[in-house]
């Protein structure tokens, strides 16, 4: 029996950031996709997982990522990607997932970065987000924070310990099928989010609930 839902954070609770990469590329004329190539190339040790993880700073990160374009052959403003994390909150989404809290256990798995403001004295948009959010969930799983990032084994177990679930009793929501693959796995239930409404339409099927209000 499904207890829990989980909620990938960026291109689920808010809009992607795939949108603001695309935009980005366009705009400097740079081939469309080459930001999330250039995340996918060495996906576990690239500057984004490093970053991801917590493991180098944002000067780090600006340095390592500008130095994996250019190896690719291309000139990309670091400073400008990490901009693109600027994203919007889908209240349909958002509303969903306060229903939801008043029967079943409810938590955010995100990737994201500690530091997504230039300013230091500032969250970034994302954090910003992300904190409006709290509120209504039981947990936030950060893989800025454990150290840990999805698709690794590792992020999902944790996140079952904090929430004393087994992953059969989960059904979790993620607009990228790599992060989907290990969960299925484990035995959670999951939805590949492709839009908002045809992911409330999967949800509300399996929770056999309406949740399109």
């Amino acid at each position: 029996m499904i207890s829990t839902v989980l909620f990938d954070f960026g291109g689920v609770i808010t809009t992607s950031p795939f949108e603001g990469f695309s935009a980005y590329e366009k705009e400097a004329g740079l081939p469309d996709g080459l930001i999330r190539g250039i995340n996918s190339t060495n996906p576990d040790t690239n500057a984004w997982a490093q970053f991801e993880r917590n493991q180098i700073s944002r000067e780090e990160f600006l340095v390592l990522f500008t130095q994996e374009a250019s190896a690719l052959g291309y000139e990309v403003d670091a400073e400008r990607v990490l901009q693109c994390l600027s994203t919007d909150i889908r209240p349909k989404m958002l509303s969903a997932v306060k229903q939801l809290s008043l029967n079943y256990t409810t938590a955010i798995l995100t990737n994201n970065l500690l530091e997504a403001s230039k300013d230091e004295t500032k969250l970034g948009p994302s954090r910003e987000h992300l904190g409006s959010v709290s509120s209504v969930v039981d947990a936030i799983i950060e893989s800025s924070k454990i150290g840990v990032r999805k698709p690794d084994t590792a992020f999902y177990e944790i996140a079952c310990d904090q929430l004393s679930v087994a992953p059969e009793e989960c059904v979790f929501l993620d607009d990228l099928g790599i992060n989907l693959k290990p969960a299925r796995l484990m035995g959670m239930t999951t939805i590949k989010v492709v839009t908002e409404s045809q992911a409330l339409e999967d949800l509300s099927n399996i929770l056999n609930l309406d949740l399109s209000k």
